[in-house]
């Protein structure tokens, strides 16, 4: 503590002189400005060359396929079946406790098949949707 000098000033927070670019021909005062061109300037790397292209061409024609539609069958006979039992789309939609659009998408082919969808659908309207004798009338639990 003895190595303290009472008079001398610390100013914080002071920012140092720093090189400024130059922006006018004046700034310059005589000196000698080399500029370098960049090799890679104003190219994109990501795409030159035939390879990139062909790999491009790749990628677009391995499209991943759109997920599989519920066939027109299920929606024939989810449609006949809530019509014999003389529910409307909104009542059925309550029954399973799902949106009046859902099951209008079944019924027109246009949804994604769900399998506890179809589930709930099959329990409410007892008859088959999914697998294979679709629209067939589901029996009771079997008794041993």
């Amino acid at each position: 503590m003895s190595n303290v000098e009472w008079d001398s000033k610390t100013v914080i927070g002071s920012r140092g002189i720093r090189p400024t670019a130059t922006k006018k021909p004046s700034d310059l005062n005589g000196a000698v400005l080399s500029t370098d061109k960049k090799v890679t300037g104003g190219t994109n790397k990501g795409h030159v060359g035939p390879d990139h292209q062909r790999i491009a061409k790749l990628d677009r024609e391995n499209e991943v396929a759109p997920p599989p539609k519920v066939l027109p069958t299920v929606g024939k006979a989810l449609s006949n079946a809530r019509a014999e039992l003389k529910m409307s789309q909104k009542d059925l939609a309550q029954k399973v406790n799902e949106k009046p659009s859902v099951i209008q998408d079944y019924e027109s082919g246009k949804a994604i098949p769900n399998p506890q969808i179809l589930g709930k659908l099959e329990r409410a309207l007892k008859v088959k949707l999914r697998g294979t004798d679709i629209g067939k009338k589901l029996e009771g639990p079997k008794k041993t």
